[in-house]
């Protein structure tokens, strides 16, 4: 196929420009001091149609020459047990193992502790972060949504989307849980063949895949752009809701992301480590992503009714008021003009809890101590992944 040429073809859209000049965008640089420009597009522009090739080639000799449940035994024995030079496996799991078992040098413990610190000690605050406003905000870039609309993703369902998700960022982001063979690596290695396996399967199976314009299904500029959600946007969201952090923690954050990111085979050219770097990618690549359609719209949608389809929440009356508070934090934290782009209800009273909030994280921080928020924060996220994992056991994700 021709090279094809990327140009920022977004840069002069209403969108991108009420961003960055008034809304989230605005306060991003605010918060990071980032200096946004276009002027090293072309250095990152090659990565929207740059894919992990290493994770595709253990799919293409290990996912499917056999049949799913021996492939996945096979690599859950790797993942434990580690690959050496001398094993009888095939060259593409060699590589990928060797990669993710050298322990990068610029790997700094410490951080990745204040990392996963901060993410525990922001409790249900991180939860509403991660859904109200990195998820559904990632749903207004349309092309960025394009592998889960193919892949009927909405068939599946919100909840079992949601129960993935929480899933992977509870077990990633504990203590320790990124050494080699640990929960958090194994979580890291099989998302990245199961980017791998959808990443085949549509270029199979979808013929009207628009590569010029949608890009490589679940390309390495996409991946940065989620993981800059779990990072720098995910930050963001939690000093709007009133919680504080630390330099270090703040740090920890990046570095916690930037090792996930390398265990999932993005490029480290393309993972960021602080705020300002993270900004200015950010900028880049939003340079290039249209607003919300269509599509866009029914993720929204079912990531809101994914309240009222829960069974965790036993009455009507309590799913209906946990989908408005949902409603309420999405209206807070995103940008008005994406709400309304994405046909968010507008409801009554929408600043009453997100202020609330604010006011309590504020009393909170001063009457418990570090400790006691890291603690209580974890608890919490673990009983909220054990509800999730409940109501959707059966599933064959991991």
């Amino acid at each position: 196929m021709e090279k094809i040429v990327l140009q920022p073809r977004c840069k002069d859209s209403p969108h991108f420009k009420n961003f960055w000049d008034r809304g989230n965008g605005k306060q991003l640089i605010e918060f990071s001091r980032a200096e946004v420009s276009l002027k090293d597009f072309e250095q990152f522009a090659s990565y929207y149609y740059h894919v992990d090739e290493i994770g595709d080639e253990v799919v293409k000799e290990v996912y499917l020459t056999k049949k799913f449940h021996e492939a996945s035994r096979e690599i859950e024995h790797y993942i434990r047990n580690g690959v050496s030079e001398n094993d009888n496996v095939p060259e593409s799991v060699k590589k990928l193992f060797s990669q993710t078992q050298s322990i990068p040098e610029w790997i700094d413990k410490d951080l990745l502790k204040s990392g996963a610190e901060l993410c525990m000690r922001s409790g249900l605050d991180a939860l509403i972060s991660l859904r109200d406003y990195c998820l559904i905000g990632g749903y207004d870039y349309a092309y960025l949504n394009k592998p889960l609309i193919v892949t009927e993703a909405l068939k599946k369902g919100a909840v079992k989307r949601l129960s993935e998700t929480l899933d992977f960022w509870v077990n990633a982001t504990r203590y320790n849980a990124l050494e080699v063979h640990a929960k958090g690596y194994e979580f890291a290695i099989k998302t990245r063949l199961i980017h791998s396996y959808a990443r085949l399967s549509i270029k199979k199976h979808y013929k009207d895949w628009d590569t010029e314009n949608w890009s490589e299904p679940i390309n390495s500029w996409d991946m940065m752009a989620t993981y800059i959600g779990f990072s720098l946007v995910f930050l963001h969201s939690l000093q709007k809701l009133g919680n504080t952090f630390s330099a270090e923690e703040e740090q920890g954050i990046f570095h916690l992301w930037k090792y996930i990111g390398y265990l999932l085979g993005v490029p480290e050219r393309l993972l960021p480590d602080d705020k300002k770097q993270a900004t200015e990618y950010f900028y880049l690549w939003t340079s290039v992503q249209p607003p919300s359609d269509k599509d866009s719209v029914l993720l929204a949608h079912s990531l809101l009714n994914e309240s009222l389809e829960n069974p965790i929440l036993k009455f009507k009356f309590q799913r209906k008021n946990l989908r408005y508070l949902h409603i309420c934090c999405t209206w807070f934290l995103l940008d008005d003009e994406v709400c309304k782009r994405l046909e968010i209800p507008d409801v009554s009273n929408k600043n009453g809890f997100p202020k609330a909030k604010i006011f309590f994280n504020k009393l909170y921080t001063t009457v418990a101590s570090r400790e006691a928020q890291i603690k209580a924060g974890n608890k919490r996220h673990l009983k909220v992944l054990k509800d999730y994992l409940e109501i959707t056991k059966g599933s064959n994700f991991h």
